[in-house]
């Protein structure tokens, strides 16, 4: 699998920001990578050393759309949480 097949995007929410002060960060993921994969991957793109990967899968909700209001199912997401051991990632990296 290519980089970009593994990690979609970086995940920025407020526990996200929180745990990236103790060198955690979360990544949404493919829902079929394991986690040597997304080590491996993390680890080329950002050129960092992994200490853990801890991986947990978002069920998607039902949402109603349009205008009759039809249930939607939207999809289930992967989203890895990696601990970093040396070096860190910049995810608002400055111009």
């Amino acid at each position: 699998m290519n980089i970009s097949e593994v990690i979609y995007k970086p995940v920025i929410t407020e526990k996200s920001s929180q745990l990236s002060q103790k060198k955690v960060y979360a990544f949404e993921v493919n829902t079929q990578s394991d986690k040597d994969k997304i080590a491996q991957a993390l680890e080329t793109l950002y050129k960092v050393k992994i200490g853990s990967v801890k991986t947990i899968i978002r069920k998607g909700k039902t949402k109603k759309v349009g205008r009759k209001l039809i249930p939607k199912q939207r999809p289930d997401i992967k989203i890895a949480y990696i601990s970093v051991l040396e070096g860190t990632i910049d995810l608002f990296p400055q111009s």
